[in-house]
């Protein structure tokens, strides 16, 4: 499972993160991928980054290291997100853009990235009672 994840993860990412350069796919004046997303230069070449690292850790057997890494730093990225004080401009630190839907999006990948990433893992042994 945190294999498949990390090839998912990796693999949309990817996608999102070529979209996002696409003329055509973003909106607005703040740029917003598919009109719901916000994005900029950054943001999408961090979704590129995200990608290939995904795809990275699915290949090279790190898909669990890639969960623990990815859910710690997108729930703190999506909790960031919602501190008023850390936003300018519709961009997270000023480094790159955010809005709420990318708050949630952020919140939700980071959650289930941890959850795979810091659960223990089954060993496909059982265990029996009177072991």
């Amino acid at each position: 499972m945190v294999r498949t994840f990390a090839l998912v993860v990796g693999i949309v990412f990817l996608v999102v993160g070529i979209l996002g350069f696409i003329p055509g796919l973003t909106t607005g004046g703040g740029e917003y991928l598919l009109g719901i997303f916000a994005v900029d230069a950054t943001h999408n070449l961090i979704h590129l980054l995200v990608g290939a690292l995904g795809l990275a850790a699915f290949y090279w057997d790190r898909a669990r290291l890639y969960c623990q890494v990815l859910g710690v730093v997108y729930l703190a990225v999506g909790i960031l997100g919602f501190i008023p004080a850390l936003v300018f401009g519709e961009k997270l630190l000023g480094i790159f853009a955010v809005n709420l839907a990318d708050n949630l999006l952020h919140l939700v990948v980071g959650a289930f990235a941890a959850y795979l990433g810091f659960a223990p893992q089954a060993t496909g042994r059982r265990i029996s009672p009177t072991h």
